[in-house]
């Protein structure tokens, strides 16, 4: 699947909003923790990522009822379901001047059920001149998510016969409805019987 970019300008997606806050000073803390003298942009993208992947637990396999929505929240409390990860992956890119945005997938239980939109992030490297999906959520037994410019190696292939949808749309911004799903729930408990069904 290709991405396509939504925002005609590349400047929309290394810009500063609420949610993708990565002016913010524990975004910049992080960013300068993981920048290491003589890395190029691949270098520290594959850091970024592997840091939201690995060491911000997705609070469905934490158990953590918190509720995170903005960068700075998920990288300072640890915690945040895909969609917080995502932004939280997008503003470290975008803070060292990495295009990135908000990808999307609709997936679904086994049986073609309960419908659920999951988030990904779409980076543009130099040289590399096509976005790139990845996903941060984190991996645990059946789901081995991979930074990978060529191939994808996202958490979830998805599955047409069932109903499942690779959205193309490269966002520069969190789409309203999840958004709303993220700031108005009051408990992960809550957030997991309002997430969005479709985009």
């Amino acid at each position: 699947m290709e991405p396509i970019q939504q925002h005609p300008e590349i400047a929309a997606y290394l810009a500063v909003d609420e949610a993708i806050d990565h002016e913010h000073p524990v975004v910049r803390e992080t960013v300068a923790a993981l920048t290491h003298e003589g890395d190029d942009a691949y270098t520290y993208a594959r850091a970024a990522f592997a840091y939201v992947r690995d060491t911000i637990p997705h609070s469905a396999d934490s158990g953590d009822p918190r509720v995170t929505w903005r960068a700075s929240d998920v990288l300072a409390t640890r915690n945040g379901i895909c969609y917080a990860k995502s932004i939280a992956l997008t503003a470290l890119l975008r803070a060292r001047a990495i295009p990135a945005g908000l990808c999307y997938q609709r997936l679904t239980d086994d049986d073609g059920t309960n419908p659920v939109v999951h988030g990904l992030v779409a980076l543009w490297l130099p040289g590399h001149d096509r976005w790139a999906r990845v996903d941060p959520r984190g991996n645990k037994p059946g789901v081995d998510a991979q930074f990978s410019l060529g191939a994808e190696r996202l958490a979830w292939a998805v599955r047409e016969e069932l109903g499942e949808v690779d959205y193309p749309a490269v966002h520069a911004t969190p789409p309203e409805a999840i958004l709303h799903a993220l700031r108005h729930a009051r408990d992960r408990a809550e957030l997991w019987r309002n997430l969005p069904a479709q985009l």
